[in-house]
């Protein structure tokens, strides 16, 4: 029994090694990455260069102050097409409302969703087959958004001084009740993880990252591709297109937009654990191997290294320091405390992505507990990953 023991550790430590350095070449490219794109006033080249698309299903409760930071946008701002796919809560009226201030802003329904298409790909496809072709770009926004007055042109110039084709910016979160606090990021950690750090090469198309909260791409290169029939039956439509689009020889970038984007996504941990977590697996852009190469991954740096932390501490209390565990558990509790002390420093790096000065003094201070829901992260990824939505944002799905 001890040598199975034994063995078992072993094992484990080998993996976790390895784990452990892929980790650390990924954590490694955010010493010298570009910083946030900073706010930019717009250029007499930009004018009306932007059509933004926003796809709605009941968003009246959440849409104002993404319309509030649209409306506030300079002339690089040709239009802003809200498609609303017959929400039932107002939010066609509060659009309209909206228009009536802002010419600029327009509101459409798109056709009953056609099989195979999930609803968000779908609404954004409308809004890109209806936006004006004098547009190059095409900036898909999500309802929960809060963006600056300049985070078009910000958005628009960062494209073009590198050369993209695509770019996504990662936002500021908006964090407001104490569970939320704890395991939002633990959430997020896993994608950095998995991904590295913005504003960093990803080195091949299927360890790209985007976020469609804030989605930028050439007018001709969605055309090239198709729009969004590329990820028509994906829930996790924008990384599916994003990759899409970098296996077709363009530019994708994913970046640091904290200072230019704001976004409220769930209220509370319940929610973020039912609608954020069904998604992070991102199984709908990724081959199986990958998918379950990547959780394997997880369990190894993130889901494990506080379990047998505590379970090392426990048992040198129990049975004392001296002659009570094997080299090589020892070597195995040291290498999971610094996968945990790296947690922890990696709290301070994304710090800056969450606006904690919205919460109580003792609410924000939870966010630096968060590796603390490291494990239960992981297991909702797991539980994710074992199956498809079947429900997504007040729609039913069957089987694709």
């Amino acid at each position: 029994m001890n040598f199975i023991v034994a063995l078992f550790i072993f094992i484990l430590l080998l993996v976790q090694v390895v784990a452990t350095a892929i980790l650390l070449s990924r954590l490694i490219k955010g010493a010298v990455r570009q910083p946030a794109i900073a706010p930019r006033e717009p250029t007499p080249d930009d004018l009306g260069r932007v059509s933004i698309v926003i796809p709605t299903l009941n968003e009246v409760d959440r849409l104002s102050p993404c319309l509030e930071g649209v409306t506030r946008q300079s002339y690089e701002l040709r239009e802003a097409i809200v498609v609303d796919s017959r929400s039932r809560d107002g939010t066609p009226e509060l659009v309209q409302a909206a228009a009536h201030r802002d010419p600029r802003l327009r509101l459409i329904t798109d056709d009953p969703l056609p099989a195979g298409w999930v609803g968000r790909p779908w609404a954004l496809h409308t809004g890109f087959l209806n936006s004006s072709p004098e547009s190059e770009w095409i900036l898909g926004l999500d309802a929960d958004t809060r963006p600056h007055p300049q985070l078009v042109a910000s958005a628009l110039q960062a494209a073009l001084r590198g050369g993209y084709d695509l770019i996504s910016l990662s936002p500021q979160f908006l964090l407001e009740y104490p569970g939320e606090m704890v395991l939002q990021p633990a959430l997020l950690m896993t994608l950095v993880y998995r991904f590295g750090p913005t504003n960093t090469d990803a080195g091949s198309p299927e360890r790209v990252m985007a976020n469609g909260q804030c989605f930028l791409c050439r007018r001709a290169v969605l055309e090239r591709v198709g729009g969004y029939t590329r990820a028509r039956d994906s829930f996790c439509d924008d990384v599916t297109l994003a990759r899409a689009i970098a296996r077709a020889g363009f530019k994708v970038g994913f970046l640091d937009g904290a200072n230019v984007l704001q976004v409220r996504m769930y209220e509370g941990a319940l929610e973020t654990w039912r609608e954020w977590g069904r998604s992070l697996d991102l199984k709908d852009a990724c081959s199986k191997a990958q998918l379950w190469g990547d959780l394997g991954f997880l369990v190894a740096v993130q889901g494990l290294p506080l379990p047998i932390v505590v379970a090392g501490a426990i048992a040198l209390a129990i049975r004392g320091v001296e002659g009570s565990l094997s080299s090589s558990a020892i070597a195995l509790l040291g290498l999971n405390g610094l996968l945990l002390a790296i947690r922890f420093a990696l709290s301070a790096a994304i710090s800056p992505s969450y606006d904690l000065r919205r919460s109580s003094p003792l609410t924000a201070l939870l966010f630096w507990f968060s590796p603390l829901a490291d494990p239960l992260a992981v297991i909702r990824i797991f539980l994710s990953s074992l199956h498809r939505p079947k429900r997504w944002r007040g729609r039913e799905y069957g089987e694709f």
